[in-house]
């Protein structure tokens, strides 16, 4: 298992650990160790504790300075979106870790490997270990490959849409034509960057970046909105 572990984070991420006993740690259930003792294995319950900390903690961070018109109890509830269970089972899956975690055969039999508690924990253990073998900055690296997209592309909570609120304004007293225009791309394949520009009957409103079309659609409108604010409180 370890060097198929290995290969899946060195492949998909760039992530090549120095102390793989934390690796196996991550990926090692309470069930699989209850059923190996004389292995004398470590689970990953301490690491989830972990990785919990540094999940919240990062995204809190990047909510704050990417959503400066949001009041802190919607931050609280779009955070608490993006944590939440059913949300962190998905990550685990898309980076395929639901493949490599050790299960004991009773928590195997029982479809533990689908289990969306069981995977939220293993995505935290990972984060855990990965903050503990190279550091923060190595963990908001992978945070930002693989949570953040989402968030840009406003896939949790209707908080984020912001393309529906500016749509939402811009309207309010009749049709208006609302164009989002891709003006550049720019990197690598894997770590592309695109530039969106939203304009309202011809007048450029807002710019915005973001790894997708969609995440800089949503920033473009952002941005718009937040300009719209900022005239709207200096005719006041």
């Amino acid at each position: 298992m370890t060097q198929d572990l290995q290969k899946l984070v060195k492949e998909n991420y760039d992530i090549v650990f120095k102390n793989i006993d934390l690796l196996n740690q991550a990926f090692t259930h309470s069930s699989y160790v209850n059923e190996h003792r004389h292995l004398e294995l470590s689970d990953n319950e301490r690491l989830e504790f972990l990785g919990d900390a540094v999940l919240e903690l990062i995204i809190s961070e990047y909510l704050y300075q990417h959503n400066q018109d949001l009041p802190e109890g919607k931050l609280t509830k779009l955070r608490a979106t993006i944590v939440c269970e059913e949300s962190l089972a998905s990550f685990a899956k898309e980076c395929q870790f639901d493949q490599c975690i050790r299960l004991g055969k009773g928590e195997e039999n029982s479809k533990g490997r689908e289990r969306a508690s069981l995977l939220c924990d293993l995505f935290e253990s990972f984060l855990g270990a990965l903050y503990l073998d190279q550091g923060a900055e190595a963990a908001r690296t992978f945070i930002n490959q693989v949570v953040i997209p989402k968030i840009e592309a406003g896939a949790f909570s209707h908080e984020m849409d912001h393309k529906t609120a500016l749509q939402e304004i811009l309207q309010k007293n009749g049709d208006v034509s609302i164009v989002y225009d891709l003006i550049n791309e720019e990197g690598p394949a894997h770590e592309r960057i695109f530039s969106v520009e939203v304009s309202a009957d011809g007048s450029v409103l807002g710019m915005g970046s973001g790894k997708s079309k969609k995440g800089a659609e949503q920033k473009a409108a952002q941005v718009a909105l937040f300009n719209l604010s900022r005239r709207r409180m200096e005719h006041n």
